[in-house]
């Protein structure tokens, strides 16, 4: 990184995690502040003003959840990536629904957290100033004029599916969970099967190999993310 320092704000109540957290953000030239509990959060959010959160849903004084509301009813629309045990699907699922940008599951490496924070400040960026044509390796979604071009040659959707693949470029990097999807598309009156049925036509339609996709990604058992991928990669 150059320029000034992104800051993070850790909250975590476990010693070993924020240590690590500490060294490796440090390494990679984030400025870190920690906290222990969610008083002492909400503390170092006024005193330290972070760039962004990394979470843990697991608190001694208040839950993760609780904190994440707050902040959120706030009008904080700080980036907050969530940790969290690998076996707590359903907090996961319900701390995305309420505005966490992103999640890694314990234990977790170093240099996905990093891309995962990178992830989430640049689509906060992306958020205040959208531009109108996105680009993701060799896939263009023009969001004026309606048009999705694969390699310079337009790809014909259905409304449903440039629906869902609007939402994922409005939101690109960030995991979309299934329930904001189906509210979204939908109205919520359907079930995910039918979801997982137009997300798996889309892939059909801008990806290579479906099977193994470059740019809508499954996070199983939560939702899709669209993953930024540079050109010709």
């Amino acid at each position: 990184m150059t320029g000034q320092a992104v800051r993070v704000l850790i909250v975590d109540d476990e010693p070993p995690i924020r240590k690590l957290l500490r060294v490796g953000l440090t390494a990679q030239d984030f400025a870190v502040s920690e906290a222990t509990n969610a008083r002492t959060a909400i503390e170092r959010m006024a005193a330290d003003k972070p760039d962004i959160v990394v979470l843990d849903l697991g608190l001694p004084d208040m839950s993760g959840h609780e904190l994440l509301a707050r902040w959120r009813g706030e009008g904080n629309a700080l980036p907050i990536v969530i940790l969290s045990s690998r076996t707590d699907e359903a907090g996961i699922v319900k701390a995305l629904d309420m505005g966490a940008d992103d999640y890694l599951a314990k234990p977790f490496g170093m240099n996905e957290l990093v891309a995962r924070l990178r992830v989430a400040l640049r689509h906060r960026l992306q958020t205040h100033g959208e531009k109108p044509i996105f680009q993701t390796g060799d896939l263009a979604v023009d969001l004026v004029k309606r048009i999705v071009r694969l390699g310079g040659k337009e790809v014909k959707l259905s409304p449903k599916e440039y629906d869902i693949l609007r939402l994922l470029v409005q939101h690109a990097g960030k995991v979309l969970t299934h329930k904001f999807l189906l509210e979204n598309v939908w109205d919520g009156l359907t079930d995910v099967q039918y979801l997982r049925v137009y997300v798996r036509q889309l892939r059909q339609k801008i990806e290579t190999t479906p099977d193994q996709p470059r740019y809508i990604l499954t996070e199983t058992g939560v939702g899709y993310r669209l993953a930024e991928v540079s050109p010709n990669a």
